[in-house]
């Protein structure tokens, strides 16, 4: 007998990439759990499903930042008591990412790529460990959200936050839709999608310097004031540090809450096209966002 649950939960999430650097990505996750029957006369409870299964997922991988531990660029280091870690991904040509953060900001995939199916098998393997003994198979789908028109892959973290979207390294695959006196743009919309592929978005009041930062031998190594921007916060979780290449990275004078990248986005739209009433739905991965108008 076979038990589905499709659209369990959203993964929202980064990862680190050799070509593309650091990657937001939203995936939505169905499930398919194979066994006998209970004495409940069930494969499992429904609500034992959606609760107990989504709570391992989302404590594994989502708003983490996923890290391929076997490529040759990963390098691990630990504080003295496994509290925090430093990553260093060591990309050359002056596009190597640095992190400093608590333990619990990562997830370290064996593999040496981050993938659908290398986050997939690393998620099943921590599933089939909690499921009760009449469950004998598991199919796990990892899947993007289908979107007819433009989208973009941002990283951010957000300090003021009281759960994990503290994280500084945690992302989304969102689409992005902008009116001009209620008609879309899709011109615009391309604009930005193509300007915020695979972007950190981070904030003003976060940036300091080289020397304020706990960096790593490797990052003092592979990083000046020139070539990367340095971000660091404290939060209710830790401290947070992140070091991110000039090219892939944008900054706004404002936290980075979807409410105000739909704000910034209007606003800029607005001062470059006066006349018109601007409309925009800016969204934080699946099914959910902001409006903004100016």
């Amino acid at each position: 007998m076979q038990l589905f649950v499709n659209d369990l939960t959203v993964i929202d999430c980064s990862y680190l990439c050799p070509e593309r650097g650091i990657v937001g990505e939203s995936w939505i996750v169905d499930i398919v759990l194979d066994g006998a029957l209970n004495e409940q006369s069930m494969v499992l409870d429904f609500g034992r499903v959606k609760k107990q299964i989504k709570a391992i997922i989302d404590n594994s991988v989502d708003h983490k930042l996923v890290v391929p531990a076997e490529h040759s660029y990963t390098k691990v280091t630990h504080n003295s008591d496994d509290s925090a870690n430093w990553v260093d991904f060591l990309r050359p040509d002056n596009r190597s990412i640095h992190l400093f953060c608590p333990a619990d900001a990562f997830a370290f995939i064996d593999a040496n790529v981050v993938s659908v199916e290398t986050v997939t098998d690393y998620l099943k393997a921590v599933i089939k460990r909690e499921l009760p003994g009449n469950v004998e198979g598991l199919r796990l789908m990892l899947r993007p959200e289908s979107i007819d028109g433009f989208y973009y892959h941002y990283t951010h973290g957000l300090k003021k936050h009281d759960g994990n979207c503290q994280r500084i390294a945690h992302g989304h695959r969102s689409k992005l839709q902008l009116k001009l006196d209620n008609i879309r743009q899709p011109v615009l919309e391309k604009e930005w999608s193509d300007k915020w592929e695979d972007i950190y978005l981070g904030t003003t009041e976060d940036i300091h310097s080289h020397t304020e930062l706990t960096l790593s031998g490797a990052a003092k190594s592979a990083t000046t004031e020139s070539t990367h921007t340095c971000y660091s916060y404290t939060a209710d979780q830790g401290l947070f540090e992140l070091v991110v290449p000039h090219t892939e990275n944008f900054v706004i004078d404002t936290d980075s809450t979807v409410e105000c990248i739909a704000d910034y986005l209007a606003t800029v739209t607005k001062l470059e096209n006066p006349d018109k009433k601007v409309e925009v739905r800016a969204f934080e991965g699946v099914g959910k966002g902001a409006i903004a108008y100016a």
